[in-house]
């Protein structure tokens, strides 16, 4: 039997086909449980992109397995238990912040993190910021080679380059002199790193594993969400690092692509060094569910440990150390930033590669604009993934329209996340303003309070500013219809960036 093909005939199959697209759609993005946004824009992508939107969701939409998200959620920090009940009755009674510390708005953004992330607050906290690469992993590199008990290092990149090395061959050196060193790292985000990179720190002693990834792993199962973006590093339970530099030579800004890398990077001497253990420790053993490595005993770990409580000296950092990730709902660093943004009384300075905001941070944005508070919010003036940059220009423009100032760096590429405001509330970390980091990654930041440390992230935004370029509504205006055009067409898949 021969099929005449009529154009009649090829109508209807494409018909059939479509609506068969449209059923495995529905099938594929109500199946996992997701915000209505992120449903609407997967929705958008697998129906008007047939077969190409579904390998796009095989990389970026897939979740993490109820098996993997039972596991992190089984890493309960019940040692800190203690500690929370104690602190909690004592911010009650307005006794836990230091004298000079306990405005009304600190004592909510204490409260918030002791609420929704367990976030224990430390108080005996020295620290040095660092926002150049090569400063930064000196140092890290020379606490590493006197380290007398543990190294802990927890990366979303270690690649295997030039500081990749040096940063192994310290750890291998460690590892030589009997230092229990282990290492966590993101498999997708560290390019060309496996097991095999750390085959001799291992002989040597040291142990190695990708997070949440079998034991020998090339490549992880196709997943661009669901990521370990964190910056951890932990030297004997007294030194700790936290912020957003990765290990890898772009970041000492050896790339021509971006130039100069402008970062910001927490050196912490004191307790708070020991809440990032339990962050680190938690990851380290959901790991080692899959990679049957040992775990971390947290209750050896802390068999010593005693808060000290806060004196008053301007030098000491009161933090906490904030968490989140897609292994529970408390979105805890999102609204820490929220809670910063709409009780700020005077200014709020923001740094951030990537600016698309959820629904509730933009609107806390624009309303503190509105109130007449000084809202300004640095962002890159190049881009490193296209569709997120031009998503970032669409949310920069919104946001210039109604009365915050957003710069654009020139000096190379801006990667900070921080935030400041008023005299003594900051945020370092490895969060950025976007979607991403507050649902779909892995995250940590440190919250401080102090005027001393503040000063401080504040006056190095003022001097970024003077190598940037304040956007106006003109500015954008004078852009391409094609330029604009990729601004609201990314923005639409802003969810799933």
């Amino acid at each position: 039997m021969n099929i005449i093909w009529t154009w009649d005939i090829i109508r209807r199959i494409i018909e059939v086909l479509w609506l068969i697209n449209i059923g495995f759609a529905v099938w594929t993005v109500f199946r996992s449980r997701r915000d209505i946004a992120s449903t609407w824009a997967w929705l958008l992508v697998l129906t008007i992109l047939p077969v190409v939107g579904f390998i796009l969701y095989l990389f970026v939409g897939r979740q993490l397995s109820h098996d993997e998200i039972f596991s992190i959620q089984d890493e309960q920090k019940q040692l800190q238990i203690k500690y929370l009940k104690k602190q909690q009755k004592l911010s009650e009674e307005h006794e836990l912040m230091p004298r000079g510390s306990r405005l009304s708005r600190d004592r909510q953004l204490v409260n918030l993190f002791l609420s929704l992330n367990d976030s224990v607050v430390t108080f005996n906290n020295k620290v040095h910021v660092f926002i150049d690469g090569k400063k930064k992993f000196d140092k890290l590199i020379d606490d590493i080679n006197h380290a007398t008990d543990h190294v802990y290092i927890e990366y979303y990149s270690f690649y295997s380059d030039y500081l990749g090395k040096r940063v192994l061959a310290a750890l291998e050196a460690a590892a030589a002199r009997g230092v229990k060193v282990r290492v966590l790292y993101d498999l997708s985000g560290s390019h060309g790193t496996t097991f095999k990179f750390f085959k001799h720190l291992e002989e040597l002693g040291g142990e190695a594993q990708a997070f949440i990834a079998a034991a020998k792993a090339h490549f992880q199962t196709p997943r661009l969400n669901y990521h370990l973006h964190r910056k951890l590093a932990i030297i004997d339970g007294k030194i700790g690092y936290i912020g957003g530099f990765n290990i890898g030579d772009q970041y000492l800004g050896e790339d021509p692509k971006f130039g100069y890398w402008r970062d910001t990077h927490l050196r912490v001497v004191g307790q708070a060094t020991m809440m990032m253990t339990v962050r680190f420790a938690m990851d380290w053993n959901t790991t080692c569910r899959k990679t049957h490595k040992k775990k971390i005993n947290l209750e050896k770990e802390f068999k010593n440990f005693e808060l000290i409580a806060p004196d008053g000296d301007p030098d000491e950092v009161p933090m906490q150390i904030v968490s989140s990730g897609p292994d529970n709902e408390n979105y805890s660093i999102r609204r820490g930033y929220e809670s910063i943004i709409s009780s700020a009384r005077k200014y709020v300075y923001i740094q951030s590669p990537y600016l698309i905001p959820e629904d509730s941070v933009l609107e806390a944005l624009v309303i503190a604009a509105r109130s007449g508070i000084d809202v300004r919010i640095m962002i890159p003036c190049m881009p490193d993934h296209p569709f997120v940059y031009r998503a970032t220009e669409y949310y920069a423009k919104y946001l210039v329209n109604n009365g915050v100032k957003v710069y654009k760096y020139n000096n190379g590429f801006i990667h900070s996340k921080t935030m400041v405001s008023g005299s003594n509330i900051a945020s370092v970390g490895s969060a950025n303003m976007d979607y991403r980091s507050f649902r779909l990654n892995f995250e940590v930041n440190a919250f401080a309070y102090n005027e001393k440390l503040t000063a401080q992230l504040k006056k190095d935004f003022e001097n970024d500013m003077k190598k940037s370029t304040l956007l106006t509504p003109e500015y954008f205006a004078n852009q391409s219809k094609w330029r604009k055009f990729k601004q609201y067409f990314s923005r639409l898949l802003s969810p799933i960036l």
